[in-house]
């Protein structure tokens, strides 16, 4: 009997279904992509097992939160050390753990301005403070963003996220315009970054007051599909919001802290310096903690008032923050991340040979994708093709993400300590999947 056990958790399926479902609010139950609800129980490094004990590999990272790997002992270790301590301190009062882990964050930020950072729970709330603090900064009311990105679910964040499943129908808030992101595979303006700069300035001048708050970026868009800024544009970008008063903003949840493996933030890969970046997910690995990190005279327009996040700055999850930043620098993740993802992105294109439902393959790092089409020279995207792979796929003993506006993408964003010797393993139930699902 585990402690878990002790406490009356019943581990029967049907119960937990059937429990969910009479428990949850509808809201929360929606989220569900599997066609049998698939229940976990336990998970170590890269690897989960379900109630029924079959493992899996995880390339989801459940939703990209677990960076360094499930319960790994120096992140459990650091939890349970300071919630025996100290479970929580508010942040009307001190506590040595959350400034230091501030001070890190901060080193990981390029050098020669000077970074100050927010603690809230989530990505999230981080990006509702960015847009207030872009906002309170300039003065300036209107934000850009591009089209199919995702930044988040609260009011605020879904405000500047792109993709229609993901904002509810009712009015948004107010001020934002969506620019075409250069999409290279299927971009608007086909491939190449200038058309989609001259798109910018035609949204600016159309669009909006011709004044910005800022333009908000994934350097490597998420759940919109693994859609990687090409070279040039976010500093073409940055440059011309600047140029009309506003900030650059840069949205790291999923991409940063080493994912991509080239640099440890995906923005420092396009020579730009943000004035605000919006962190969370991998930063706690699993535990909530979001962080915006800014110029301190941007950071400093908020001074006057207070704006207190519960949460923020909780001592148990930045001291596991700083555990995480510990094992990513002690066993070479962010390296593991550049040459494990590029084994498994050669194993996906050889796939691509293989399948012609894929159309694309894509991302770097271990932040990649497959995108599923009818056709190849149309690109019409296949949903149904890619629902029937994505259920094989848990078969074969993987975790993947199915995602993008059409749902017509396998996205692969395993925790960081994915090894060399998983990528046969993966690449195998891939092409059983594809086998399966479209024979």
């Amino acid at each position: 009997m585990t402690a878990t056990d002790s406490v009356d958790t019943l581990w029967e399926a049907d119960a937990i279904v059937a429990r969910r479902e009479r428990y949850y609010a509808a809201s929360q139950r929606r989220f569900v992509p599997y066609e049998t609800p698939l229940i976990f129980r336990r998970g170590a490094g890269q690897y989960l097992w379900d109630e029924g004990g079959k493992r899996y590999i995880d390339l989801l990272a459940m939703n990209v939160c677990v960076s360094v790997g499930h319960a790994h002992p120096e992140v459990v270790k650091a939890a349970s050390a300071q919630i025996a301590e100290l479970t929580h301190c508010t942040t009307m009062f001190y506590h040595p753990v959350p400034a230091h882990y501030a001070e890190e964050l901060a080193a990981t930020m390029p050098s020669g301005h000077d970074w100050v950072v927010h603690f809230t729970s989530s990505g999230a709330e981080a990006v509702d403070l960015a847009l207030m603090l872009a906002r309170s900064r300039t003065g300036n009311n209107d934000i850009v963003a591009l089209a199919d990105s995702y930044h988040g679910a609260t009011y605020g964040a879904q405000s500047v996220t792109g993709i229609s499943g993901f904002r509810h129908g009712i009015a948004q808030l107010g001020g934002v315009a969506f620019v075409a992101e250069p999409n290279q595979y299927r971009g608007v303006f086909g491939p190449g970054t200038a058309p989609y700069l001259a798109e910018l300035e035609r949204t600016i001048d159309t669009a909006t007051s011709g004044r910005l708050a800022g333009m908000i970026v994934e350097p490597l868009q998420g759940y919109g599909g693994i859609v990687e800024m090409p070279p040039g544009y976010m500093a073409g970008a940055f440059e011309r919001v600047r140029a009309r008063g506003g900030l650059a903003i840069v949205d790291e949840v999923q991409s940063g802290l080493g994912r991509t493996g080239e640099t440890f933030w995906a923005f420092e890969a396009h020579d730009v310096v943000p004035d605000i970046v919006v962190m969370a997910k991998g930063i706690g690995n699993g535990i909530p903690l979001g962080a915006v990190v800014a110029k301190r005279e941007v950071a400093a327009c908020m001074a006057e008032k207070f704006l207190f996040h519960t949460y923020g700055a909780n001592p148990v999850a930045t001291a596991v923050g700083r555990a995480v930043l510990r094992v990513i620098a002690a066993e070479g993740l962010q390296d593991n991340a550049r040459r494990v993802g590029a084994a498994l992105k050669a194993g996906l294109l050889d796939l691509q040979q293989k399948h012609d439902a894929i159309g694309d393959v894509r991302g770097k790092g271990l932040m990649l994708a497959i995108e599923l089409v009818k056709d190849r020279a149309s690109k019409e995207p296949d949903p149904e093709t890619t629902a029937r792979v994505f259920e094989e796929t848990r078969r074969q003993g993987l975790v993947v993400s199915k995602s993008g506006r059409h749902r017509s993408l396998l996205r692969m964003v395993p925790p960081l300590c994915l090894a060399m010797e998983d990528v046969a393993d993966v690449v195998a139930g891939l092409d059983a999947s594809f086998a399966a699902a479209v024979a």
